[in-house]
């Protein structure tokens, strides 16, 4: 039985930075495993399965964010107390792991952990956020920027920018670079929605993760991701993106989620006093 598992999901990814991630991984004195699960189109990263403590999975085909980590989820269960979906762009302190265990194992109404996020220049980014509505993700990508000002206490109002983010906040709608998970949770809802197949999958499996207990913004916890947003730079996943906002709300509903809004309002309690 290990402590932790890891999965982390490979398209084309750069060499260095992968080995770097490996490399702090593997200073934790944790017991664990790192699936390394590969959706490239040639298996050119098997490489890394040298690498201590790594299980090299080779799909064949880019199935999907969600469904590539599924792949590592369906192997962890009954494998360990905890899994950590991971990016492989992150930079953090390797006794941080260690940190995130401990919490976790003291605090059993906990089911998912996520950290403060930093730029790579120090700065914080908010990546707690309410449940969307469609505006919020519509506008945040779709509104012109002379535009924004107009909107901005609503847009301010999503991202929680004038809740304390030096304190923890359960939170239903978390970052999916780095997401420290109780392993038979996260079985239990079956992981990600494949019908997702990039972006917006982590807002759907946060939210189902917080109907089974707390998913907390704990900010003793840090990491350093350089965020790609690649769907405003390529347009093939500007469409993917659209199609698994569409998606989202299709299932949740777009302007009749209920539970949405109880949700958002129990987020009041966090507000900057």
């Amino acid at each position: 039985m290990f402590e932790l598992t890891i999965s982390i999901v490979l398209y084309q990814n750069d060499e260095a930075e992968l080995e770097n991630i490996l490399n702090l991984i593997n200073e934790s004195n944790l017991n664990k495993l790192i699936y390394l699960v590969d959706n490239s189109l040639t298996n050119a990263l098997e490489k890394f399965s040298s690498y201590p403590n790594v299980e090299y999975i080779y799909n064949n085909s880019n199935i999907g964010y969600g469904a590539a980590h599924n792949v590592a989820i369906a192997k962890a269960n009954n494998q360990s107390e905890y899994h950590l979906i991971l990016n492989a762009d992150v930079d953090f302190d390797p006794e941080m792991l260690k940190s995130a265990f401990e919490f976790m194992e003291f605090n059993p109404e906990v089911v998912m952990l996520s950290p403060k996020i930093l730029w790579p220049n120090g700065n914080l980014q908010h990546f707690s956020r309410k449940l969307p509505t469609p505006f919020d993700l519509f506008s945040r990508r779709f509104i012109p920027g002379f535009l924004k000002p107009v909107f901005k206490r609503k847009m301010d109002d999503y991202i929680l920018l004038n809740h304390d983010y030096t304190k923890s906040m359960n939170v239903p709608n978390l970052p999916g670079c780095f997401m420290f998970v109780r392993t038979d949770v996260l079985n239990s809802i079956c992981g990600f929605d494949e019908n997702f197949f990039m972006y917006v999958e982590d807002i759907d499996l946060t939210r189902r993760l917080h109907e089974k207990g707390k998913t907390l913004y704990y900010p003793k916890i840090v990491i350093e991701h350089g965020l790609a947003q690649g769907s405003y730079k390529i347009s093939k996943l500007l469409i993917y993106h659209i199609k698994s906002a569409i998606y989202y709300f299709n299932k949740w509903g777009w302007f009749n989620d209920k539970m949405r809004k109880t949700i958002n309002e129990s987020l009041k309690c966090y507000n900057k006093r």
